[in-house]
């Protein structure tokens, strides 16, 4: 299917330089709401090798027990921003893999993140600051849940047979 037809709708592409303007043009304005630049925001920063899972402790088992019970977690967990006409702050809270350098791993998500919502809104983003709140390590399924010092398992076995 081509692109050449007047109806046809381009997918998001790289940005090329000059401020945002394009939302904001003689025939019109184009705004982005906060959601959906936080849906591209978490969906970057999960893209990157180390990042284990996004939100803090409280938010995290939140969305566990959505996905016991059969509901989605969402992408937007661990995802807070503010998006102006023109430029977006994104604030993120992730766990890291154990092993994993963290300031090399902020760096990676920060620049993927940025890429992401400049390619995808054309917003210029003018911060992202990331908060690692917990690293994963190996085996940490099953143990003590962090927040509530209570016994957990990652699959409970049903109790009556």
């Amino acid at each position: 299917m081509s692109n050449t037809g007047t109806g046809a709708v381009p997918r998001a592409r790289a940005h090329e330089g000059g401020s945002a303007t394009s939302l904001v043009t003689d025939k019109g304005t184009t705004s982005i709401d906060d959601g959906v630049v936080a849906k591209i925001a978490g969906l970057a920063a999960r893209e990157v090798s180390g990042v284990h899972a996004m939100g803090a402790g409280a938010a995290r088992a939140l969305g566990s027990m959505k996905g016991i019970v059969g509901g989605d977690v969402s992408v937007s967990q661990g995802v807070s921003v503010e998006v102006g006409e023109r430029q977006a702050a994104v604030d993120l809270d992730l766990v890291a893999e154990y092993g994993t350098a963290i300031p090399d791993l902020a760096a990676a998500v920060r620049r993927n993140v940025i890429a992401a919502i400049e390619r995808m809104c054309g917003l210029e983003v003018t911060e992202v600051n990331i908060r690692v709140d917990d690293v994963h390590l190996p085996g940490q399924e099953r143990g003590r849940d962090r927040d509530t010092g209570e016994q957990r398992d990652a699959e409970q076995e049903p109790r009556v047979q």
